[in-house]
């Protein structure tokens, strides 16, 4: 069964006092502010903590037109009919406008594998992102759908058929400001008829990724949300490749939390004038539940990835003692670092590369415990130049001095014999160019590079690389370390800059048409849009 410890929180590092740091300023538990963004639902008061938080703000009334194939019925089935035999009543309008909430994937910059033995790691956000649209049906609708295009979801649910009975039992109900460290077995259990009904029909592999995202979100609406819930539609798209080590279904989790916590009014902002300790308050409440998606998909995460999703930034991890929670520090001066990151393709088993390390040091105990102790001097050095005073992201001796701690810490993976060929031949084909440094990130044995960008790099080298890796059958992203964290888009609405009143709505259609990684960057895309408001964040 879940424990619950509210005077912890999970993803920053408690201090001796029990409250807790994100390397720059503590946070401190304190009531939840009104929201002063008028577009936003206002969070219900802190008197009202112990109430269950279902219903929404009324006050916002944006139609929006059903779902063409949700009309043609749940998972394929016909639907001109309620559940009692009786066609459905007229439709009425949504109680709540459509809006987006949007997370960062990952990277490990410094101290993989190290990091397993309670060595110190750091891990940052890129800016390829997840992107949830939720769109509220009529009152008269009585179902809640996931459509994920990435990887061909498409399942809804009838809320009235759904376990409430078990997750709202008084000793199982959790309420929003819980924490929650591990799955209670009771409610997992109850969820798992609504979960094997999930695209029971595709092959295997692409039903337990299905399932397991159905996990993640049934989980969390099931405890935060109640029977009275409105039915809605979450669309998710996604810039992030999936099974590549870059914390998508962190990202997804985020989102998720976020989408909930926001219809059960139990977040303040975001908004410009906001306290930076309510900020952080809020951000934690969402990383939270995040974690519970998580266990959900993983079932014993390191908490790592969704910190990072929903802080931003860069944070310092280190896990000494398994039987603990990790120390988490947030580095909030992180500069932003252009970044190219390189997909393998090739399929590679973090188990299979872990286990490796492991019976290098069974063998060779003292050579290997020096190497991970390299790779943890590695970590601080580059934690020390990246948080120092005179660092310069756009001179290139700072960044110079980060790219020779990148070679070091792959030279030191290659030792432990966790590299492979296609890791080696994007170094070896970044070095022709020399337009940046380059070292695996995450388990190695295929996965991904980083290539921090050298400043100055011409355009016709990096052409160059990019037609290289191509015909070489190699996945290449533009992306940015060290960005934003959770945001959200309240209305769904963009203004782009125009003085007209409204904005470019983003609807189903226009969110699910959207083609591919570039076209939904396009769309909705939270950074490199000039002249587009509409995003806000809590840092």
């Amino acid at each position: 069964m879940a424990t619950v410890q509210p005077k912890e929180t999970l993803g920053v590092e408690p201090t001796h006092n029990g409250e807790l740091t994100n390397g720059s300023s503590t946070l401190r538990s304190l009531p939840i502010g009104n929201g002063r963004n008028a577009s936003l639902p206002e969070p219900i008061p802190k008197s009202a903590e112990n109430a269950q938080n279902t219903s929404l703000n009324p006050r916002c009334d944006i139609p929006h037109l059903l779902d063409g194939s949700l009309q043609d019925g749940i998972n394929g089935y016909s639907s001109l009919k309620s559940r009692s035999g009786v066609l459905d009543r007229k439709s009425s309008s949504p109680m709540m406008p459509a809006f987006m909430t949007s997370a960062p994937g990952k990277i490990i910059v410094f101290g993989e594998h190290a990091v397993v033995y309670g060595k110190a790691a750091m891990a940052a956000s890129i800016s390829l992102r997840s992107y949830l649209l939720v769109t509220a049906l009529s009152k008269s609708r009585r179902t809640i759908t996931l459509k994920f295009p990435d990887i061909s979801l498409d399942h809804t649910w009838h809320i009235d058929d759904l376990p409430w009975s078990t997750f709202a039992h008084p000793s199982k109900k959790k309420f929003y400001y819980d924490l929650i460290t591990s799955l209670d077995p009771d409610l997992v259990e109850a969820m798992q008829p609504h979960i094997t009904t999930v695209s029971p029909k595709v092959p295997l592999k692409a039903r337990k990724i299905h399932q397991a995202a159905a996990s993640c979100f049934l989980y969390l609406f099931l405890s935060l949300g109640s029977q009275e819930f409105p039915a809605c539609i979450y669309t998710l798209r996604s810039t992030l490749p999936i099974g590549a080590g870059l914390g998508s279904s962190a990202s997804v989790s985020v989102c998720i939390s976020s989408a909930l916590l926001l219809q059960i009014r139990t977040l303040a902002g975001p908004h410009p004038d906001q306290p930076h300790e309510e900020s952080d308050l809020q951000i934690e409440r969402i990383n939270r539940w995040a974690f519970v998606g998580e266990l959900c998909i993983h079932g014993n995460p390191s908490g790592v990835d969704n910190t990072v999703a929903a802080y931003g930034k860069a944070v310092i991890f280190k896990r000494e003692d398994y039987g603990k929670s990790p120390h988490v520090r947030l580095i909030g001066n992180f500069p932003e670092l252009p970044l190219l990151l390189v997909n393998t393709r090739n399929v590679r088993s973090t188990a299979v590369e872990v286990a490796k390390v492991a019976a290098l040091k069974n063998t060779q105990p003292i050579v290997t415990g020096l190497i991970l102790e390299a790779i943890d001097k590695i970590t601080e050095s580059a934690h020390e130049l990246l948080s120092a005073p005179g660092f310069d992201k756009f001179d290139h001796d700072s960044l110079k001095a980060i790219g020779a701690l990148l070679n070091m810490n792959h030279g030191l993976l290659v030792t432990l014999g966790v590299s492979h060929p296609r890791l080696e031949r994007i170094r070896e084909l970044v070095d022709t160019v020399g337009c940046g440094w380059t070292k695996l990130t995450g388990a190695g044995g295929g996965g991904c590079t980083i290539t921090l960008v050298r400043p100055g790099a011409k355009a016709e080298e990096l052409k160059d690389l990019e037609t290289q890796l191509e015909a070489e059958n190699f996945e290449r992203f533009e992306t940015t370390l060290g960005g934003r964290g959770i945001g959200v888009l309240w209305p769904a609405v963009f203004k782009n800059g125009t003085e007209k009143e409204g904005g470019e709505e983003i609807n189903q259609d226009k969110f699910l048409n959207a083609e591919g990684r570039e076209g939904v960057e396009r769309l909705v895309g939270v950074s490199g849009h000039q002249n587009r408001e509409g995003w806000k964040f809590w840092r």
